[in-house]
């Protein structure tokens, strides 16, 4: 197969799901979050609002709300130092792809910076529950809107795991 440093970063990226005390540098969340914005939308619509907290008592408020809106008890969205939640009008045709592919690309960027980051899926339907939608409105995320992906970012408290991949390619 053939290498070159993209093809190194998107191969050797792992989901962390622990990170260290220690803030992301502004520049580091701005090289992310500009690489979502330029991640591929349909029709180049780019409808997408990212919307970044680094405070981490307002990530705790948030994942508290989650916490209660899906009973799990402890659930801290892995205790990151910052957040990009990506929102898309709701029913935008077309948003929850060109959400993943603003996720990909951000959690790349992140890899790529030295970064650790995970895909956090679980605002997708309960966006709209009381507490979680006023969480929501607190953070600036417009309320005509939904999330289908938060971006957890850090500095890693320990390396991620690779996994056999389990895909099949079929060559035509």
């Amino acid at each position: 197969m053939r290498e070159n440093p993209v093809i190194e970063n998107i191969l050797s990226r792992r989901s962390v799901c622990a990170f260290r005390d220690e803030p992301v540098a502004r520049e580091d969340l701005e090289a992310v979050v500009a690489c979502g914005q330029w991640a591929p939308s349909a029709n180049n619509r780019q409808e997408w609002t990212f919307v970044v907290v680094d405070d981490r008592a307002r990530i705790a408020r948030l994942s508290a709300v989650v916490r209660e809106a899906l009973g799990r008890d402890a659930y801290d969205m892995y205790g990151p130092a910052a957040i990009v939640i990506v929102a898309h009008e709701k029913g935008a045709p077309f948003g929850r792809e060109d959400d993943g592919c603003a996720m990909q690309s951000m959690m790349l960027a992140a890899h790529s910076l030295g970064l650790g980051s995970v895909w956090i899926n679980q605002l997708q339907g309960i966006c709209d529950e009381p507490a979680v939608r006023a969480e929501l409105d607190a953070l600036g995320v417009p309320a005509t809107s939904e999330v289908h992906g938060v971006c957890a970012l850090g500095h890693a408290a320990a390396e991620g795991t690779a996994h056999d991949r389990k895909s099949r390619v079929v060559w035509a």
